[in-house]
């Protein structure tokens, strides 16, 4: 089995997905990465040299590490508004990529990196590490089995206790950068809720606010050092916390409603200043209900009511317990990071699919124009022909 050569966009944080879960049976080397920090280049050259004992090549600018370096595939594992950019450069160089969700920040981000796969005919696999999930999985068996008969209507209500934290201190609070957090959060969920259903969304209407982080202090201007945006219990109650970023013009209340393709109704809903963090997906059928309760961060329950009683009912009729795997996110990362190095052999065919990850984004950016906009629907544009059916794996 040939060893790959990899390269690394963005090595902090996400950055890690890429050499974390590595065994030597992968055949596997990280040999190079690129950042804009020397202060993260120089934690990633550490952290390559005590996992895989040699120092990689390191770069500030990327497009020189893809023009120096002879790779077979490259995390992209930048901040959003980088993903275009980056991605298509790598694509038309011949590179496979792995790209982070969201794919981009505009659907025309989105088709341009499909675009440039197709054109180039790179391998292009995308970070929508849920599908690799133990309690979405089993979810999509009892599906698929037929244990809830057709599915007619799904929804989601995502508690973000975190949010004040990782998303209204950098970056991810101003518009230019994210968009909305319908992607960078949503783009997972609208993602699933395709998958469950076996269709995309084709209209779709929204509302929101932002209810709490614009109120309060925010830093005058941005910090050469990093922000420390890791989730800390003691930032309580939201409106006595402090240190926001100087711009914030994302909601932090979102909630859409979508109708598919395939007539399945959907509506999701997110809040980043609740007291508790819960991913809750309810999935109604002909002959029955699903609904999770926990995700990929302990033990998972699954409940199936499929006969009919009288009054409410906490528990179904089934359960069904889905243990975490062992890895970064209940195990989907070194799944999803094995479909990649797979991809590039040409073997296996990962859950994820680049014409998925465009619907997820082409949902949610629709979803928050309308939320910005009065709440008026909005028709999602589909991809041509060539382009959906076209498979980037291989």
């Amino acid at each position: 089995m040939k060893e790959l050569r990899i390269g690394i966009i963005g090595t902090c944080r996400r950055g890690a997905l890429g050499d974390s879960y590595l065994t030597p049976e992968d055949k596997v080397k990280i040999v190079a990465g690129a950042d804009i920090s020397t202060h993260q280049l120089d934690r990633f050259k550490a952290r390559i040299k005590e996992k895989q004992g040699y120092t990689p090549n390191c770069y500030l600018d990327y497009r020189e590490m893809i023009e120096k370096e002879k790779l077979d595939g490259v995390f992209v594992t930048s901040p959003d508004f980088c993903h275009e950019e980056q991605a298509v450069f790598a694509l038309e160089h011949g590179i496979g990529v792995y790209l982070e969700k969201p794919i981009a920040i505009s659907i025309s981000g989105a088709d341009r990196i499909l675009e440039a796969a197709y054109q180039h005919k790179s391998k292009l696999v995308l970070g929508h590490n849920m599908r690799y999930m133990s309690f979405v999985l089993k979810m999509k068996s009892l599906i698929d089995s037929g244990a809830i008969g057709d599915v007619k209507a799904i929804w989601c209500r995502h508690f973000i206790s975190y949010g004040g934290d990782a998303y209204f201190r950098d970056w991810h609070a101003d518009r230019r950068y994210a968009n909305s957090l319908l992607l960078q959060k949503g783009a997972h969920d609208i993602d699933v809720i395709h998958w469950l259903a076996g269709s995309f969304t084709k209209r779709v209407n929204g509302m929101g606010t932002l209810a709490v982080y614009d109120k309060l202090p925010q830093r005058k201007q941005e910090s050469e050092i990093p922000v420390d945006v890791t989730f800390n219990i003691n930032h309580w109650p939201p409106l006595e916390q402090k240190d926001f970023n100087p711009v914030i013009d994302v909601e932090d209340i979102s909630m859409i409603n979508m109708q598919l393709a395939n007539g399945v109704q959907a509506s999701y809903m997110q809040c980043h200043f609740t007291p508790d963090a819960c991913r809750n997906y309810t999935i109604i059928g002909t002959r029955g209900r699903i609904e999770n309760y926990g995700d990929h961060h302990e033990d998972t329950t699954i409940e199936l009511w499929d006969d009919r009683k009288g009054g409410f009912r906490l528990h179904g009729d089934a359960t069904f317990r889905t243990p975490p795997g062992k890895g970064g996110h209940g195990g989907s990362d070194p799944a999803i990071v094995r479909s990649f190095f797979a991809s590039l052999r040409g073997e296996g065919t990962p859950n994820s699919t680049p014409q998925a990850a465009r619907y997820s984004v082409a949902t949610g950016c629709l979803g928050a124009d309308s939320i910005r906009g009065g709440g008026v629907p909005f028709e999602v544009p589909q991809l041509p022909d060539y382009l959906e059916k076209y498979q980037f794996h291989k």
